[in-house]
């Protein structure tokens, strides 16, 4: 008899249970035993545990009631029998007693639950308690038709304990699981190839054309001091030696920071024997320039640059057989992505999402503009991850910014451990050479006085351009660029923020800097949102930049008077008046408080301000109550709680494409997961929800409510709102 793991769909047959069991076993095994080459102390046990989860992941399935769905006799949306009970109970019984791959094999759809509620279920603790009564009197006739069919694939082994942090090993091990069983069954299907081709990180051949392309550029260049400076950083950084494991970059605004940490990292990962790179950008940043930077600079001859750098701009996951394949994974030697979709990954608990983790073990990791990578009251539980990674799983960390905030001395961040010694990089001396530019670069002004869209708008456009204006909403930047494009010409406004697809962000960014380019080009003025504050090199005559947190104005002030070549720049603070167009981030509303009482109080804005900044936010405000929860919840294994309240940012967003051929290719399956991250956009769930948006698949909707090129989706509610005579309120 022919016992079978996935029904037959789309022209395909059902997949035979041995080969998917096997299948499954051999690249938990794989995926195991890459990242376990990196763990201090659980390398075995790693192994151990992904082999003996594999093996009886889907043991269930064996039942007579699932075969039936199974082998496309009984036509069904779900198997009748929860299938990942039986081998938990398997591993439950005293004979073979492995709680460990019990728990790993009743997450691998699900998650893990929060162990402190599991455990108040006794003998019953990862088990469904509704059926497993009946499962265990089945269990010895599954034991041996799994036997029959597929035999022992697993070695005997003591069973070993976890001597690192267990939270982030339990991670790692259902992420070793969950990944082989989605990327077998995608495989079945066709959705993802059989033989997948590694591309290693090859780091001293990249490093040395990074060498090559960087000194061609400073032969092209003018011979100034300031890039004269530039080069000395990047030398510096790149032959810094350190045996530290979590490193510092302090440096200005147009240090060349991005080249220059980046030949850090490919140097120390020669040394250390690393297998990847992660370069990590702020929630909402554009990422498309960087990316281009380094596949210009570090993809050699014959390799395809989206296959060695790739880019991840949203944080995209899907747990269905059909949409599987759309996950983005970890896979390039080089990944560059958001702080969103990085750090969520770390605390998540969706199989979906932690199938990627386990590529994470022996990379380095640039957290570029590292101030605005994390929320203050979600840096305990980050920077413990931190350390964690670094000193268990094998990873090297860079923390740079130019107004980096050293969150990791402050006491409600530290806690106790404030031992670690994180050194900088760069020269001390260089750093001061590069800071002398910074002191009359640019100025500091405010106007606190609330502007409602039309007050903002007649200020900003007496200014002489061009003009940078951002906003802490995208309803606000929506609004402004509109009542912009109307009063004042839709040539004289430019409009970027995450309402608009990556690759139309993409065209509005190259359309910037062609005008930048322009110097007869002065009276225009861009709208944006925080996405332009960091990672991109562009310069504006003057800056506007609503009230927030210290460290997100100064990192905007350096996309003003970039190279210091205008006399009298500025970057004017102001505030909003909500009026049904603009709307406040009420996320930011008490750095934003500090911030206002450093102007009121005549103190000077500068970089040496940040971790001032965090520290008085805590001390005004207090932690939220969720920090010491988090952190909590993360000793105790409470896996649920820790990824409900570990949000980067938080609203409840979904993917949704935006255009009619994107969704043709989505609804036929012929689209893959880089596609569809460059035409798609966030939104919140409730919005979706509340305006009827149609769902296509898995958890990805097709916005059909109005979009351009100009304010993206904001464009259709925008639109929607004018004719129903309504406030903008979303």
């Amino acid at each position: 008899m022919s016992y079978y793991a996935h029904s037959p769909k789309d022209g395909i047959d059902a997949q035979i249970y041995t080969a998917h069991i096997r299948g499954v076993f051999l690249l938990a095994q794989q995926y195991a035993q890459e990242a376990g080459t990196y763990s201090k102390n659980d390398r075995e046990t790693l192994l151990l545990l992904a082999e003996k989860a594999a093996e009886y992941h889907d043991m269930g399935k064996l039942d007579e009631k699932n075969q039936d769905v199974l082998s496309g006799k009984v036509k069904a949306k779900s198997l009748p029998v929860n299938h990942v009970d039986a081998g938990a109970a398997y591993w439950l019984a005293e004979e073979h007693f492995s709680p460990l791959a019990a728990s790993v094999i009743q997450a691998h759809h699900v998650g893990f639950p929060d162990y402190s509620e599991e455990y108040n279920k006794g003998e019953l603790m990862f088990r469904d308690t509704e059926i497993a009564d009946e499962v265990d009197k089945k269990l010895s006739s599954f034991e041996a038709i799994q036997a029959a069919n597929v035999g022992c694939l697993y070695p005997n082994g003591a069973q070993n304990k976890i001597q690192g942090d267990p939270s982030v090993f339990m991670r790692m091990l259902l992420s070793c699981v969950a990944d082989a069983d989605h990327t077998n069954t995608a495989q079945h299907y066709g959705k993802y190839p059989l033989h997948e081709r590694a591309i290693n990180l090859r780091a001293e051949e990249r490093l040395a054309q990074m060498d090559r392309c960087v000194l061609d550029l400073q032969e092209h260049s003018e011979a100034t001091k300031r890039n004269e400076l530039r080069s000395q950083m990047y030398r510096s950084c790149r032959d810094a030696d350190t045996a530290s494991c979590i490193c510092s970059c302090d440096s200005p605004v147009g240090s060349g920071k991005t080249t220059a940490v980046m030949a850090h990292l490919l140097k120390q990962a020669q040394k250390r024997g690393l297998r990847r790179i992660f370069v990590i950008l702020p929630f909402t940043n554009i990422i498309r320039q960087s990316v281009e930077t380094y596949r210009k600079m570090l993809v050699l001859p014959g390799e395809k640059p989206e296959e060695v750098v790739a880019e991840l701009h949203h944080k995209a996951d899907f747990e269905s057989e059909d949409a599987r394949h759309l996950t983005a994974l970890w896979r390039a030697p080089i990944i560059v992505t958001t702080a969103v979709a990085f750090f969520e990954t770390l605390a998540s608990d969706s199989t979906a999402t932690l199938r990627r983790l386990h590529e994470l073990p022996g990379s380095a990791v640039f957290v570029d503009e590292a101030h605005a990578a994390l929320p203050a009251h979600l840096l305990p539980l980050g920077w413990r991850w931190i350390k964690n990674l670094s000193e268990e799983w094998g990873c090297y960390w860079v923390l740079a910014s130019g107004s980096l905030s050293r969150f990791w001395t402050i006491n409600e961040i530290a806690g106790k451990d404030k031992t670690i010694n994180v050194p900088e990089i760069a020269a001390n001396t260089l750093r001061n050479g590069l800071a002398e530019y910074e002191e009359d670069r640019i100025a500091y002004q405010y106007d606190l006085v609330p502007k409602t869209v039309d007050e903002l708008a007649y200020w900003i456009t007496a200014f002489h351009g061009p003009r940078l204006v951002i906003l802490n909403t995208v309803q606000s930047a929506a609004a402004l660029a509109d009542y912009l494009a109307r009063n004042v010409g839709r040539g004289k406004v430019e409009h970027l923020s995450t309402a608009l697809t990556p690759n139309d962000r993409d065209k509005t960014l190259a359309k910037v800097k062609k005008r930048l380019l322009d110097k007869s080009d002065i009276d225009w003025t861009i709208v944006a949102t925080s996405c332009i504050e960091a990672g991109v090199n562009l310069s504006f005559r003057v800056g506007f930049h609503e009230l927030s947190s210290l460290s997100s104005v100064l990192q905007a002030a350096g996309r003003v008077n970039r190279d210091g070549d205008a006399a009298n720049a500025e970057m004017w603070i102001f505030r909003i008046a909500e009026d049904g167009l603009l709307k406040q981030n009420p996320g930011l509303k008490n750095a934003a408080a500090v911030l206002q009482n450093y102007l009121e109080s005549g103190m000077r804005i500068s970089p040496d301000l940040t971790t001032k900044s965090i520290a008085d936010e805590i001390a005004l405000y207090g932690m939220k109550g969720i920090n010491k929860r988090l952190v909590n919840n993360e000793s105790l294994q409470n896996f649920k709680s820790v990824e409900r309240d570990f949000k980067v940012i938080d609203s409840d967003t979904r993917l949704a494409v935006v255009n009619e051929d994107t969704f043709t290719k989505l609804r036929d399956g012929t689209i893959d997961w880089r596609d569809l991250q460059k035409e798609s956009v966030q939104i919140t769930k409730y919005k979706l929800d509340e305006m009827g948006i149609p769902h296509i698949i898995d958890e990805i909707y097709y916005w059909n409510c109005g979009y351009d090129n100009f304010l993206g989706y904001m464009a259709g509610i925008v639109h929607q709102k004018k004719i129903k005579g309504q406030a903008l309120i979303i």
